[in-house]
């Protein structure tokens, strides 16, 4: 909702890949407040909003679905970005919403961004399809990690050239633009992404999944190739399953499995396909009441520019608890002294219900990931007649 932030789009050098009268701004912002992003303007911009998405929409051919992106940290992400999710329910009830959301690291400025955080969390357990959760952690332990690789010409070389939070953004991009590959490329197993939504969230709470890219690479500035080495197709694999590799600080086969997809571009055969999805079940425990075999699987002839191959991970994994218990630990923190709760309620329409509520609702994600940990198969006897 910051002029300063939007004003890129229209002077920068993506500027004509932007529609001039779908960007919406306000002066001043939210303050860092969620409550003045979803009440405020979420209010006073509805009708502009839902205008702008009908005028988006009405141009498609054919209405694929809608990605949000946004940080849960401040206000506006946090408030505005869970408000338009109400919007897109309401108007396209059957259109799927996906969002990528960044979970804050711990260490960022905004003092109530756990209050917003979990705020948000109420509204994206609710409203959204799919929850891709990145964790700023994660991202800047990955780019630390590419950047003592030694590679001064290639990953570590990019790294170092990157504008303030560039290489981090990128890891995200590169996630995104694999996710939607199957709907812009052919492909002989190409996947629409509503096809994640039903195979990757068996129950309605549990719609957060963990992502991840192999090869961790990122384009050369000012050029269309990607620095660093092709993988073997096993080695992609490995490597896109593997903690490190992760866009969120979780083990995704630390805990059980709900649903696992794996999405391949380029040079990558049926045959690589098949032998790797045998060495992740046997790595792997999944749900007891699903088929093992049930994995979702994309092949997508197109690979990114640069590089031969590349697969996208996505996990849904009980080990999911460990972040909400995270973020209700630094909730409980500063909720217990009531610690700037009076900027919250001095917003018409939030009350302090919302903050017990959203806590509660966030409880119940992290116990329904936790229940399945150790969930064991139950042998049922067959009926006797008698």
């Amino acid at each position: 909702m910051e002029d300063s932030v939007v004003a890129r789009f229209r002077t920068g050098q993506f500027r004509h890949l932007f529609d001039d009268t779908c960007l919406l701004t306000n002066y001043p912002g939210s303050g860092n407040n969620w409550a003045e992003g979803f009440h405020t303007h979420g209010r006073e911009y509805n009708e502009k909003i839902l205008n702008l998405l009908q005028r988006s929409a009405e141009r498609c051919d054919q209405l694929h679905g809608f990605l949000c992106l946004f940080s849960l940290g401040g206000g506006t992400g946090s408030g505005l970005g869970s408000a338009i999710l109400s919007i897109l329910e309401d108007n396209f009830p059957l259109v799927e919403r996906f969002v990528t959301c960044v979970y804050p690291a711990g260490n960022e400025d905004v003092v109530t961004s756990p209050y917003n955080v979990v705020l948000a969390t109420r509204e994206l357990t609710h409203h959204a399809s799919c929850v891709f959760p990145v964790d700023n952690k994660a991202l800047l332990d990955i780019c630390s990690r590419l950047k003592s690789s030694g590679n001064k010409h290639g990953v570590a070389g990019y790294i170092a050239a990157c504008k303030p939070f560039q290489d981090m953004n990128s890891i995200v991009v590169n996630m995104l633009l694999h996710l939607t590959s199957g709907s812009r490329f052919p492909g002989s197993m190409n996947v629409d992404m509503n096809e994640i939504y039903n195979n990757m969230v068996p129950f309605p709470c549990l719609r957060y999944i963990s992502s991840s890219v192999s090869p961790l690479l990122f384009p050369t500035s000012g050029s269309n190739t990607a620095p660093g080495m092709s993988l073997k197709p096993d080695d992609l694999f490995t490597s896109a399953w593997s903690r490190g590799n992760q866009l969120l600080k979780v083990d995704p086969l630390g805990g059980t499995v709900l649903g696992a997809t794996l999405l391949a571009r380029g040079s990558v055969f049926v045959s690589d396909m098949r032998r790797n999805i045998d060495r992740f079940q046997k790595k792997t425990q999944f749900i007891p009441w699903s088929c093992s075999d049930a994995m979702k699987t994309g092949l997508c002839s197109v690979p990114p520019p640069g590089l031969t191959s590349s697969v996208l991970s996505l996990i849904n994994t009980s080990n999911m608890s460990s972040l909400f218990k995270d973020v209700a630990q630094k909730f409980n923190k500063l909720y217990q002294r009531k610690a700037h709760v009076h900027h919250y309620l001095q917003v018409p329409g939030f009350d302090e219900e919302d903050f017990t509520n959203s806590l509660e609702s966030l409880h119940e994600v992290e116990e329904g990931y936790a229940q399945l940990t150790n969930l064991k198969a139950q042998t049922i006897p067959r009926l006797q007649v008698l």
